[in-house]
């Protein structure tokens, strides 16, 4: 573990607000152990170890039924940690991988066979390398034919210069953490403005109205972030996903209370079709769309 990393909470608190029968933590990760997955060689940080064991396990205290596991720098394009986390927790989880251009295609018929359901392109410098655009058109082209949807992490600086290239994804796309605002502009700001219009005028692009711990400049409750979630809410509520981040790495300005991220849902989803929207009914049709099939037949 880096000297400057901070763990995960190790007593969060019990969240007041009661997630709806069937929620899903639609954004959140497992490392390691290391001594069973290793980390990356070329990685930008070192975790502490966040196994799948305390992930479930904070899963079930803070009130949710599913995780969507997303793959982390930190381990690269090995999804062995990811892959494990998801048979161990059967139907309960689904992934997204990171995959490079030479990913076989058996490969990619195992993952989706453990649970993985997308593929996740980071853009932020400080964490991944660069790769060039095409790479990952290619490997978009190859993962639409499975059904998958394509993840996209980036920082609101680079937002306007991807445009054209999420223009070009043939699948949905789900942009995390709101596309990183700077949540010092406000929400009437040209820069958000750019990436609300975005949005309304692409309906493939859904969002994920998470990390609020990331983004605020004034802390816990997060006040200042709320605003931004609760319009992209309010305004596409069908496309709108939540998520905890555990374990909430490369966090340096103090160390989330996933109770007290659960508690500010309703001020971002106020009322409980929202809720039902956003931590049911979104993730279940994007991860578990053979539930919904179920569902209908019976």
């Amino acid at each position: 573990m880096d000297n400057d990393y901070r763990p995960f909470h190790a007593s969060p608190s019990k969240p007041r607000f009661m997630p709806p029968p069937g929620a899903v933590d639609a954004h959140c990760h497992v490392f390691g152990p290391s001594v069973n997955f290793p980390y990356a060689p070329n990685r930008k940080y070192t975790p502490c170890d966040a196994p799948k064991e305390k992930l479930f396990a904070l899963r079930d205290f803070l009130g949710f039924e599913r995780n969507v596991i997303v793959q982390a720098s930190c381990h690269g394009r090995d999804n062995a940690a990811l892959i494990d986390a998801l048979r161990n927790a059967g139907d309960l989880a689904r992934g997204v991988a990171v995959v490079g251009s030479d990913i076989r295609g058996d490969d990619l018929q195992d993952m989706h066979e453990a649970g993985v359901r997308a593929v996740r392109f980071n853009f932020v410098k400080r964490l991944v390398d660069s790769t060039p655009k095409q790479v990952f058109m290619d490997i978009a082209a190859r993962v639409a034919k499975l059904g998958w949807h394509i993840v996209v992490y980036f920082e609101a600086p680079d937002f306007e210069d991807l445009i054209p290239f999420l223009q070009q994804l043939p699948t949905i796309v789900v942009v995390d953490h709101m596309g990183r605002p700077d949540v010092s502009k406000g929400v009437d700001h040209a820069d958000f403005q750019r990436f609300v219009t975005f949005m309304a005028e692409n309906q493939n692009i859904w969002t994920k109205v998470t990390c609020p711990e990331r983004l605020s400049l004034t802390g816990p409750p997060y006040g200042d972030v709320i605003p931004f979630a609760k319009l992209l809410v309010e305004r596409f509520p069908n496309r709108v996903l939540w998520g905890t981040d555990w374990p909430h790495p490369n966090m340096k300005s103090h160390t989330p209370d996933d109770g007290l991220l659960v508690d500010v849902i309703p001020g971002i989803a106020p009322t409980l079709k929202q809720q039902q929207a956003l931590l049911v009914d979104n993730p279940m049709r994007l991860y578990w769309p053979e539930k919904e099939t179920d569902d209908v037949l019976s």
